[in-house]
């Protein structure tokens, strides 16, 4: 007998964290928290830091309800569709995607996408789909109908693209980005600083995640600037809450804007940190001397420099995950970031 398939709807994120697109280009609908490894043994280790049954009851249903040749629709907020496709395979655990935009969601499901959204998802009523646990039974029979009527072609399926690798390999100690710093001409005395400094950011950032996270006024003075100043940047030349700009970065005296180089655009930790390039676009546009943006919560960073077609990232990082590449977002890591970040940068 013929297993008859199932709707399922699939969260990409929330109206702060839009990772819909990452999934869509890697073939996934992701899933977390996945710090603690792979279903099943995860399960216990969840309950155990305090993770409710509900979160381990909505997993389970994740790694193990869902079938091969399952519908699923992934959804943002409750009436939103950006993409509907076939779940090919098992349950997989993946530690590329351990850092998607600050959230560990190393639960994957591979997913050929047969429809996805253009300039603007699928609208439907608010409401249409459900709120709550990321993954549920699609139960809508207008969002059902409308699956159905886009006769996607199940049975001549292309190939899952290939799932991002990371050439740097696993997690690097700041030992490693210390040597590349120094073949790129950094000094001695500037390094030890900085790793200095990074010590103490993580050992500040442990303290936030126990106790309470930061406002957007302290991750800037407790976070940002001191990593900023270990990187070479002096008062002199670094404005904060410049024009509206949450930290602004000269190449020259005066402070003007002829001699802005760099956007520095800060989040609450925590926070999605890579949606607030389009903020920081806004207040580069019509300085025409800033090549570069950086996005952050204090924790991690993101490098992006200006081409002929806009910004571009160009690298990220976590302090509390050093690697040395980001294949998710096909950029450079850490060693590459703190070297965009620095006074001397020349693109």
């Amino acid at each position: 007998m013929t297993k008859e398939k199932m709707y399922w709807q699939h969260a990409a994120g929330d109206s702060d964290r839009n990772y819909a697109d990452v999934c869509l280009k890697w073939d996934v609908i992701l899933n977390g928290p996945g710090y603690l490894g792979a279903w099943p043994d995860c399960a216990e280790k969840l309950r155990k830091r305090g993770w409710s049954s509900r979160k381990v009851t909505g997993l389970k249903r994740f790694c193990v309800d869902m079938q091969d040749g399952d519908i699923v629709a992934l959804r943002l907020g409750t009436s939103l569709v950006l993409g509907v496709g076939v779940i090919v395979g098992k349950y997989e655990w993946n530690d590329e995607f351990g850092d998607v935009d600050g959230w560990d969601l190393q639960h994957i499901r591979r997913v050929k996408w047969l429809w996805k959204y253009q300039d603007s998802p699928k609208k439907f009523e608010t409401y249409a789909l459900k709120q709550g646990d990321t993954t549920q039974e699609l139960t809508s029979e207008h969002v059902i109908k409308w699956i159905d009527s886009l006769n996607l072609d199940t049975q001549n399926m292309p190939e899952l693209n290939k799932l991002p690798l990371s050439e740097g390999g696993d997690n690097v100690c700041f030992e490693d980005v210390s040597e590349s710093l120094f073949d790129y001409g950094v000094s001695s005395t500037s390094i030890d600083i900085l790793t200095k400094e990074i010590d103490e950011l993580i050992r500040i950032a442990k303290w936030y995640q126990k106790y309470q996270n930061p406002s957007e006024f302290e991750t800037v003075a407790y976070l940002a600037v001191p990593l900023l100043r270990a990187l070479g940047w002096t008062p002199q030349k670094m404005a904060i809450e410049w024009n509206n700009v949450d930290i602004a970065l000269f190449k020259n005296l005066p402070r003007k804007d002829d001699n802005l180089d760099v956007v520095v655009e800060a989040k609450k930790k925590g926070n999605s940190c890579l949606s607030a390039l389009s903020q920081a676009e806004t207040y580069a546009n019509g300085k025409e001397n800033c090549k570069r943006l950086i996005v952050t919560d204090g924790l991690r960073y993101g490098v992006y420099l200006k081409d002929v077609k806009g910004f571009k990232l160009y690298a990220y990082f976590n302090i509390t995950r050093l690697r040395e590449d980001y294949p998710i977002y096909e950029c450079a890591g850490v060693s590459m970031a703190l070297k965009a970040m620095s006074p001397e940068w020349v693109q």
